[in-house]
């Protein structure tokens, strides 16, 4: 396939980030401002239950579900074609399965958002995940394949903390003062989502070797088991800061990602340009 040819990627891409970026910001923001009256932080679906229960929520509804569509073929693209050029070595091997992972995800969490905003399901509790675990474990060695996801989870969530770190996401973003002055807040956002993935992930072992599918869960059990360890209350709201950046890092993504087989060679990204000012400052 051409280059021209991968243009169209480019669009998807971007709204994908978009609706991604939408779900993280109404997660925390609806969160912290729960926190603020006295009550608990939510998860997803109870996010999106209360979007539609507002002005205009099922027009924002519907865009956000667009949006998370669209990552998902975005993801399952980038996966097919290697848009962003990890290789087919075995760490690119694995990076580009774990896009079809998320890219599916986010497709079922669009596909909820759709049933929400028409009234036709999507119950938005917490136990969509635990039900999903529930199936699996009911299968021909299901215990074994919920077990192997969540040490794949577990991976996952300590790759973006590795990401956050060794801030490996500069090079896909382009260089630009946004991106430059508010470093800081990508790599808090990075990091938070990867404390999530990891928590996440910590769930479905746990279900596992328990036999329990009750103790899988997403991000709303995430803040549950938060707030049951000491200072609870200031690590969900901790969480739900860092969450607040990784809404910014994925619409930063939706304006200056790169995609390397479609970009020209005068792209400059902010690792590079990162690494110019420390030589500078030298």
């Amino acid at each position: 396939m051409s280059q021209t040819d991968l243009s169209w990627s480019v669009p998807v891409m971007r709204s994908g980030y978009a609706g991604r970026g939408l779900v993280y910001l109404a997660v925390a923001g609806l969160s912290l401002w729960a926190i603020w009256r006295g009550g608990s932080a939510q998860g997803t679906g109870s996010a999106l239950q209360e979007i539609e229960s507002g002005w205009g929520g099922t027009t924002l509804l519907v865009l956000i579900a667009l949006g998370l569509l669209a990552y998902m073929v975005w993801r399952l693209v980038d996966a097919a074609w290697d848009l962003e050029a990890y290789g087919s070595d075995g760490e690119g091997t694995v990076a580009r399965l774990g896009m079809v992972t998320t890219g599916v995800i986010h497709g079922a969490l669009g596909i909820g958002a759709l049933l929400i905003a028409f009234g036709t399901g999507g119950s938005g509790g917490g136990s969509s995940v635990a039900e999903g675990t529930a199936a699996v474990m009911a299968q021909p060695f299901g215990r074994w394949l919920v077990g192997l996801a969540g040490v794949a989870t577990i991976g996952a969530g300590l790759y973006y903390l590795r990401k956050a770190w060794k801030e490996e996401y500069h090079k896909h973003l382009r260089a630009n003062p946004a991106t430059l002055r508010l470093n800081p807040v990508l790599k808090a956002g990075v990091a938070a989502q990867g404390v999530v993935v990891t928590i996440v992930g910590g769930f479905l072992v746990t279900a596992a070797l328990q036999a329990d599918a009750s103790e899988a869960g997403g991000l709303g059990q995430t803040f549950g088991w938060l707030y049951g360890q000491p200072f609870g209350q200031v690590l969900v709201v901790l969480l739900c800061l860092g969450l607040l950046g990784f809404a910014f890092f994925c619409f930063v993504n939706a304006a200056y990602r790169i995609v390397p087989k479609v970009a020209g060679d005068d792209v400059e990204t902010l690792g590079r340009k990162l690494r110019q000012k420390a030589r500078t400052a030298t």
